[in-house]
């Protein structure tokens, strides 16, 4: 078995926490001896041991000359818990093979630095794509100091989300929406705004039955429209509703606690964004799920902040009077228009599931 392989066992391991490990990264562990695995392990949680403690203390004596496969650079610093590249060292590895370094600049290489000083063979590389697409909101957040934006929309073919009178529910089937539970449970934080939260009676909660934590709820409420009798606040669980920051919540009104305003600066185009990213990374929120309608998805879209496009084509058509999922502006030329890469098409149901990229790269995911 080559070091590809036993490296996408490592990160079969690390998915495992796909619903658990924010605001840590995912990361799977492989301990590999005369050919043989003889440990392994993930990292369930914050707070927990991570993915080398694991597989170590299954491994046992059997560590000690070992080549081990990790998904993400061990790390060499205290923080909720010991550093592993010390753990490595005391097991006596003999090799350690990394996906990726650490993203985060205060502790990136030095895990390998702590591993070679020790003696120990280390290689970088094996399946890196593959590692940072796996915990790409880890890395905005190490990299951009702001989350990694999926914008989820669900349309007609024709590219409606509702007839003319406005009338919207449900376009797509069940199983689309079990599936948009399981991305909101998966996401650190779901965003939408006031409009969107009154006109659909929303609560925004993830109801899927993988659900451990609920996401943060983020609203744009630029002019402080929204009151606590809003079906949103039924729901326990932290709610951060974002405002103009000229305008000052009414101080006669009694909010639940778990609700929170933050204010910001806003102009014609709407309320700053950069600085919600940037408050949201302070947050240590990872990757944001985006429920929202034409305006704000076609602004995302066109300020170059939407990360990855998931949409949901449902198997009917609204006519040319319906109202569209996108409000962009009346291009002139193709080359001006946004552009995409698809990265995953796929039957939910009855309805398609489209995943998409910019077709620019992959910034900071790119090895």
């Amino acid at each position: 078995m080559t070091d590809k392989l036993y490296m996408e066992r490592a990160l079969a391991l690390a998915a495992q926490a796909q619903y658990s490990a924010a605001p840590n990264p995912m990361v799977g562990c492989v301990i590999v001896r005369d050919q043989q695995i003889v440990g392994e392990g993930w990292h369930r949680r914050a707070g927990e041991a991570h993915a080398e403690v694991h597989a170590l203390q299954q491994a046992g004596a059997a560590a000690k000359g070992a080549t081990v496969y990790v998904t993400l650079e061990p790390c060499s610093h205290f923080g909720r818990t010991p550093p592993c590249a010390n753990a490595l060292i005391e097991a006596e590895v003999a090799e350690v093979v990394v996906a990726m370094v650490d993203p985060n600049p205060q502790v990136a290489g030095r895990g390998l630095a702590a591993l070679e000083a020790a003696g120990i063979k280390t290689k970088v590389g094996v399946c890196e794509a593959q590692a940072r697409w796996l915990i790409r909101g880890f890395v905005s957040r190490m990299t951009r100091s702001r989350p990694w934006l999926q914008v989820k929309m669900a349309s007609s073919l024709d590219g409606n989300i509702a007839l003319a009178n406005g009338e919207s529910q449900w376009l797509t089937g069940p199983d689309a929406r079990a599936d948009v539970h399981r991305f909101r449970a998966r996401s650190s934080a779901v965003l939408s705004t006031a409009k969107t939260v009154l006109c659909d009676q929303a609560k925004l909660t993830a109801r899927a039955p993988e659900t451990v934590q609920q996401p943060l709820r983020v609203v744009l409420d630029r002019s402080l429209q929204l009151t606590p009798e809003a079906a949103l606040f039924a729901q326990t669980g932290p709610i951060l509703l974002v405002h103009d920051q000229a305008l000052q919540p009414n101080a006669e009104v009694v909010w639940p606690q778990h609700v929170e305003h933050f204010g910001v600066a806003a102009d014609g185009q709407g309320l700053d964004l950069e600085a919600l990213w940037q408050e949201l990374a302070r947050r240590e929120i990872n990757i944001v799920w985006t429920e929202c309608g034409a305006t704000l998805a076609g602004r995302l879209i066109e300020q170059g902040w939407a990360d990855e496009l998931i949409v949901y084509l449902a198997p009917q058509v609204l006519g040319h009077q319906a109202q569209s999922m996108l409000q962009l502006p009346n291009y002139s030329e193709l080359q001006q228009t946004p552009k995409f890469k698809f990265t995953e098409t796929r039957l939910i149901g009855a309805d398609l599931r489209l995943i998409a990229i910019p077709d620019n790269g992959r910034g900071d995911l790119e090895s």
